[in-house]
């Protein structure tokens, strides 16, 4: 069993609104609403691709309710704690015409101490089934930055593979628990490290940097695919992975779409060669659909063969 959480989980509305201008007053041509949260698009992908995940985290109010429902329309397998405050709702607005997309994110809820208790009595409980956990999304107010630190170091004493994407102090923290797997984007990383990328020279460096700070293994998602150093020991390895990028419905969630498929492929037990590109495969095929987490498995199948995966030796100096 997979196991995704979601500290965060939204209603997420995308909107398409053609020649999209601030200041004026538009028409959608096209919408969707689902559940949300980086946790909960990651277990809406891998029912796709057909693996076994149960989605918790945290919901609350009318909004929560809805969140749960809708999980319950798409048979997803959920078991969140339930909060006082009401959860949050969220907007992406998708500009057909030129491929643009703004996103508009509430904050979310306060959430008490004890209710995260609850919550993590909850996870440890679900845990004991799982193989996999994905630490995913934001951290509502009220809660601790090092909270991903403290699930990753209880899953840890269960053997429970974590793989964490979150960004700012709450990854920072988390990387100090040692997870097995970071994958941020490039945003998210260049701030975990505390500078920008440039080149691939900087890239590089900063995959290192990630695994200084505590990551087992380091995954940085791009545009174009991902640049990981991934394995253990002799067999730790450097990729760059990419495909020519597919001319976009919408690329809302493609990053949740591509941590997916790599949690599906190794699952699977694939090699961690195989799992990039999958999970590049799934991300890019995530595009021609509207709606985060989405995704077609059949398709994603067939796009890898338009994954191009370089590997190269790992620099000196990194563990």
């Amino acid at each position: 069993m997979i196991l995704t959480v979601t500290l965060n989980a939204a209603i997420d509305r995308t909107v398409a609104v053609p020649n999209f201008r601030l200041g004026q007053r538009h028409r959608a041509v096209e919408s969707r609403t689902v559940a949300g949260g980086k946790g909960v698009n990651v277990a809406r992908a891998l029912k796709l691709l057909g693996r076994p995940v149960i989605a918790t985290g945290l919901a609350g109010g009318p909004t929560g309710t809805r969140i749960l429902e809708r999980l319950a329309e798409e048979a997803i397998l959920n078991d969140f704690t339930r909060i006082h405050g009401d959860s949050r709702t969220n907007l992406a607005v998708v500009d057909p015409t030129s491929n643009e997309q703004t996103e508009i994110n509430e904050r979310g809820p306060e959430v008490s101490a004890e209710e995260i208790d609850r919550f993590v009595e909850k996870l440890l409980y679900l845990a004991q089934g799982a193989r996999i956990c994905v630490l995913a999304g934001s951290v509502p107010p009220g809660v601790e930055p090092d909270v991903y630190a403290r699930l990753t170091q209880a899953l840890r004493g269960l053997g429970v593979v974590t793989i964490l994407d979150t960004d700012g102090e709450s990854m920072r923290a988390g990387l100090r628990a040692n997870p097995d797997v970071v994958a941020p984007n490039q945003s998210e990383a260049e701030e975990a490290v505390g500078h920008e990328f440039n080149d691939t020279d900087d890239r590089d460096a900063g995959l290192a940097a990630l695994i200084e700070m505590g990551a087992g293994e380091a995954i940085i998602t791009l545009p174009s695919g991902c640049a990981a150093i991934v394995g253990k020991g002799p067999e730790r390895r450097r990729y760059e992975v990419s495909i020519e990028p597919l001319d976009p419905v919408s690329t809302v969630g493609s990053g949740d779409a591509f941590l997916a498929g790599y949690v599906a492929a190794r699952y699977e037990g694939a090699s961690p060669r195989d799992c990039l590109a999958f999970g590049v495969a799934c991300g890019a095929e995530s595009t021609q659909h509207f709606g985060a987490g989405t995704l077609d498995r059949r398709e994603a199948e067939r796009l890898l063969n338009r994954v191009e995966v370089r590997e190269s030796d790992v620099a000196a100096g990194v563990a």
